[in-house]
């Protein structure tokens, strides 16, 4: 099984606590483009709904679009935070606790949601699909609990998504087979999977790129990603060395981001 979709690995090992995912969220913090950015963006597309509207999230992780959008959030929204792991929830609410709106936090597969039918107004699932072993399972479940014509808002990477960085994260990886952003589930192949569960199905992409200063934080990022305590300490010098080159002769690490959601009506 792919750690993309291996789900003890994920929730003991991968998002046992926010600590990887807050590290690749500051490298693009830090040095996207993109002005308006990722979480105003996405929350574009929540802006429409009922002043009363019922809100699942699944895999909301640290809940990060939540907390740099607090002023969006409507009052009447009965938002309901999920996630496969108790430690990501536990950072949420953390991360919420001076928001002044009410949560819901539950553990939830997203396999099987503990819903009834059309419950939801939204369902959001925000980079978390392609981490789902069955997702045809879990695309008929979200296609249950939302109302007739509820969305779901999915997003994900395409297949370009940091295309510079793949040699390093290949490189870096003591795995022979690894495959860097081999995800199972993309903005190229993502519409075909959700058709058969909605009516409409609307892809987005959010334009964006990278413009790297810091050698520091981009071994951060690496290291969030595969782990690197196993990596040859030689292979790992050899790739610090090269960004340093890089930077030192183009001023910047050039990383090209292909990013984006898919909206689906039930």
């Amino acid at each position: 099984m792919s750690k993309y979709t291996d789900q003890q690995y994920l929730k003991a090992e991968q998002y046992k606590d926010a600590s990887n995912l807050n590290a690749r969220i500051l490298l693009h913090e830090r040095f996207s483009e993109n002005k308006q950015g990722w979480a105003s963006w996405v929350f574009d597309t929540y802006e429409k709904l009922p002043a009363s509207a019922k809100v699942l999230e699944l895999g909301s992780g640290s809940a990060f679009i939540w907390t740099q959008c607090p002023e969006r959030i409507s009052a009447g929204w009965d938002i309901t935070l999920s996630d496969l792991s108790p430690g990501m929830l536990a950072t949420a609410q953390e991360n919420l606790a001076g928001v002044q709106h009410q949560f819901n936090y539950r553990e939830i597969d997203a396999q099987s949601i503990p819903f009834g039918d059309e419950t939801f107004d939204i369902v959001i699932a925000n980079h978390m699909l392609y981490h789902v072993p069955d997702r045809p399972k879990a695309l008929a479940e979200t296609r249950r609990v939302l109302k007739s014509g509820g969305i779901l808002i999915a997003a994900t990477n395409g297949k370009n998504h940091l295309l510079e960085m793949n040699k390093w994260l290949k490189a870096a990886n003591p795995d022979p087979d690894y495959v860097p952003f081999g995800l199972p589930f993309t903005l190229d192949d993502g519409q075909e999977q959700l058709e058969p569960y909605f009516s409409s199905v609307e892809i987005m992409r959010y334009k964006d790129n990278l413009h790297v200063t810091d050698v520091e934080l981009m071994m951060k990022y690496i290291d969030s990603v595969i782990k690197i305590k196993g990596a040859s300490s030689s292979v790992l010098g050899e790739v610090e060395a090269e960004m340093k080159d890089i930077l030192a002769t183009k001023g910047e690490i050039f990383i090209q981001k292909d990013s984006g959601l898919f909206k689906a009506v039930k």
